[in-house]
């Protein structure tokens, strides 16, 4: 089953040029899309690729049209954000194939008497659901997972096989969690008593809002004392470490890998790369991106992009490199304690040329 151009592009708008007859049956990438696909071009050095694509429409951007449209015989619609228009187009026929979960809760299932789940909630085998948890209209709770005490979670929000979410958390609506996330752990919190560690009981929540994504084996910890809060439009990718009391902005996203210690604050509409890393009780603006493998280590209180990684060489050429900064310290005493020297001879130089 497919969709008609003319269809998408009523639905998803841009400007149709082409037959809005044609159907086609999915999407696929530039190299791979054959004549019942449709493909994008989102980045402009591909423009090469696109003219070759077999794909029965391409999306581009005003820019890219009239450059691909030379070589590519086929419809093109043309749009501000192809990459967004895709990301919509892939929604609409994800649900053509979607299967439906029926509602009910299964047999194996594991639920509280107290807890209250809408009757249009799917649970499948192996759940726990404790005392007092609520769950929404819509909900899809996957095998294996558990549900703490007096945790709610929002309508329409999928949790994958085997995801944890402890007491008194909450999600918003239409969230995803995949599989393996804990949510609602302990934060790392102890106490140096005389060279033991004391335990600093964690009685926070984990609050998250709307239309979050959470990947697999995420884990996020509950506050201290006050709450984790994830603002609306999150997306944590897989394996990321989110530590206690800190709070994400809106839409800030963040790749695989990523660590952020307790207590740090992270603004709206942020961006962060793989495996890259913000210190504890720091404060990040809005729309800050950091690059891959970053150690952010103070505040950044200034929109922009920031990049903290010493760039990749040869390893024999890095050890040199590392010496060199070893050395600095050293080298700047020299440098300060040169050019004493020559303040110093040339002050005598000028006593001697006055008398």
């Amino acid at each position: 089953m497919g969709l008609r151009l003319g269809e998408l592009v009523e639905r998803l708008g841009g400007q149709l040029i082409g037959d809005p007859n044609t159907q086609v049956l999915g999407i696929a990438p530039l190299t791979d899309a054959g004549v019942s696909h449709i493909s994008f071009l989102s980045n402009s050095k591909f423009r090469a690729q696109a003219g070759q694509s077999r794909a029965a429409a391409l999306i581009v951007s005003p820019n890219d049209d009239a450059l691909v449209a030379q070589t590519y015989p086929g419809a093109r619609i043309v749009t501000n954000n192809p990459y967004a228009w895709f990301a919509h187009a892939a929604q609409l026929f994800e649900a053509l194939t979607a299967i439906v979960p029926a509602a009910g809760i299964h047999p194996s299932a594991v639920v509280d008497a107290t807890a209250v789940v809408d009757a249009s909630a799917h649970v499948g085998a192996n759940v726990t659901i404790e005392a007092g948890a609520r769950i929404g209209p819509g909900v899809v709770i996957d095998a294996g997972c558990y549900i703490g005490r007096d945790a709610v979670i929002g309508e329409k929000t999928h949790f994958f096989a085997n995801v944890t979410f402890h007491a008194r958390c909450i999600i918003g609506a239409r969230g995803i969690v995949h599989s393996g996330a804990v949510i609602g752990t302990d934060g790392f919190g102890f106490a140096n008593e005389g060279g033991v560690y004391v335990r600093i009981p964690q009685t926070g929540r984990v609050v998250i809002g709307d239309d979050v994504d959470i990947g697999a084996s995420t884990t996020i910890d509950r506050g201290a004392l006050a709450d984790t809060i994830i603002e609306d439009g999150v997306k944590l990718d897989n394996q990321i470490q989110i530590g206690h009391n800190c709070h994400i902005g809106a839409h800030t996203a963040m790749a695989g890998c990523v660590g952020v210690a307790g207590s740090a604050r992270i603004g709206k509409y942020c961006t962060f790369g793989g495996a890259a890393m913000v210190l504890g009780h720091l404060t990040i603006v809005d729309r800050v991106h950091v690059s891959s493998a970053s150690m952010v280590s103070r505040s950044i209180l200034e929109p922009g992009q920031y990049t903290g990684f010493y760039p990749l060489a040869k390893n024999s050429e890095w050890e040199k490199s590392a010496a060199i900064v070893r050395n600095l310290s050293t080298m700047r005493e020299k440098i300060r304690a040169l050019e004493k020297t020559i303040k110093t001879i040339t002050s005598q130089d000028e006593k001697h040329d006055e008398s």
